[in-house]
């Protein structure tokens, strides 16, 4: 890392095992925790949070050095990599703790954000409209110990197995320019998740490319990743 001061993104899309295995590997990134973020009870528990009444939305807290990777890089990775059209649900996770948001932390990252969604919105690049919440950073509370390097350390759990290595995988294959030149998760670790000789989990469909060019110069992969389950997957 330079000594250019560090930036700080606090993003909710959906199972946070999920979003921080994708920026653990991304290159700029200092550190990424998985936490509790947007809502009005103090230090709450997973529990807590899973019954939607607390507020909160599960986040991730990504420290990046924005001489490395820019806050619409970040934006890019975020909007490929979780369905920002639907509204408190992310596949079979279906919940106020799982809806898409942005909690800025400057005028800055604010701007961006509406941008970004302003820019895909107006070329139709996802087929709905962006249902994305960008809201003022007021407290994060980072989630249990147990929750942190999930994917890193469970890989052959079942959700990690069906839901996350799947996005790993894509995101390796779509941001390979951008991948952290050391540090990453070992390509093995996700075909093991996904068992050898898989082209996909199952339960997803194939994917369709949809790519939009949007503002900033970044390029946002919007495929969707066709869930075809029909009963919810309980993380454990």
């Amino acid at each position: 890392m330079s000594n250019t001061a560090k930036e700080v993104a606090t993003l909710g899309a959906g199972c946070f095992w999920c979003v921080e295995a994708v920026f653990k590997e991304l290159r700029g990134v200092e550190s990424v925790v998985s936490g509790y973020s947007g809502g009005e009870t103090a230090s709450p528990t997973y529990e807590q949070v899973c019954t939607g009444t607390t507020g909160h939305a599960e986040v991730v807290q990504v420290t990046f050095d924005p001489s490395v990777v820019s806050f619409a890089e970040i934006l890019e990775v975020f909007f490929s990599v979780h369905d920002p059209t639907t509204l408190n649900r992310q596949g079979a996770d279906v919940g106020t703790q799982y809806r898409s948001a942005v909690f800025y932390h400057s005028p800055e990252q604010k701007e961006t954000a509406e941008r970004l969604i302003a820019g895909l919105d107006a070329a139709g690049a996802l087929g709905a409209p962006v249902v994305t919440e960008v809201t003022p950073f007021r407290e994060f509370y980072p989630a249990e110990d147990y929750h942190q390097d999930y994917f890193k350390n469970n890989p052959s759990q079942g959700y990690c197995r069906v839901v996350v290595a799947p996005k790993v995988s894509k995101f390796r294959k779509k941001f390979a320019a951008k991948l952290a030149a050391a540090g990453a998760q070992p390509r093995d670790d996700v075909n093991r998740a996904l068992g050898v000789g898989q082209g996909h989990a199952p339960g997803h469909g194939q994917n369709v490319e949809v790519k939009y060019s949007g503002p900033d110069g970044v390029m946002i992969d919007v495929s969707q990743t066709g869930w075809v389950g029909t009963s919810p997957l309980v993380r454990e």
